[in-house]
């Protein structure tokens, strides 16, 4: 038979309470136990002593017996000196996936291209915009043309 020392869920909705327990691994969640050791309220602050009650006499005990307790609970026996957890690592976790990556790609190469387009103008000899033609005065010939008609 194989033992857990696992969180069995309690209080009302959206308002959690856990009693810590040793129960057999392949009952429910929050079925049968054999014995409950301790309980977890995670409504209270984390420096609250009433957090997380633990008989450490029954936790010795059952360790003894070889329950293997979960990942959270794993933690309360630590900080409680009882457990030595391994730590966890995985590095493979923070790294963007295949569809990030493809984004990536794409916006680095508009950003190159965008670079070279600029460069490429800037290298250019910068063509100089033929001058508008001044509009030829019309007026004085009309003048000179009224005075001999007269």
């Amino acid at each position: 038979m194989a033992i857990k020392i696992r969180l069995a869920r309690g209080g009302s909705k959206k308002r959690p309470f856990y009693r810590i327990v040793v129960a057999d691994s392949r009952t429910a969640r929050d079925g049968r136990f054999i014995e409950k050791i301790g309980t977890y309220n995670p409504l209270l602050p984390k420096d609250s002593a009433e957090r997380v009650n633990l008989n450490e006499d029954r936790a010795k005990h059952w360790l003894g017996a070889g329950a293997l307790p979960t990942d959270r609970v794993a933690r309360f026996l630590d900080a409680a000196g009882l457990f030595t957890r391994k730590e966890r690592n995985n590095p493979i976790k923070g790294k963007p996936g295949a569809k990030a990556l493809e984004r990536l790609e794409a916006a680095e190469e508009a950003k190159k291209a965008a670079e070279e387009a600029a460069a490429a103008a800037a290298e250019a000899p910068a063509e100089e915009a033929p001058a508008e033609e001044a509009p030829a005065e019309e007026a004085p010939a009309e003048e000179a043309e009224a005075e001999k008609a007269e």
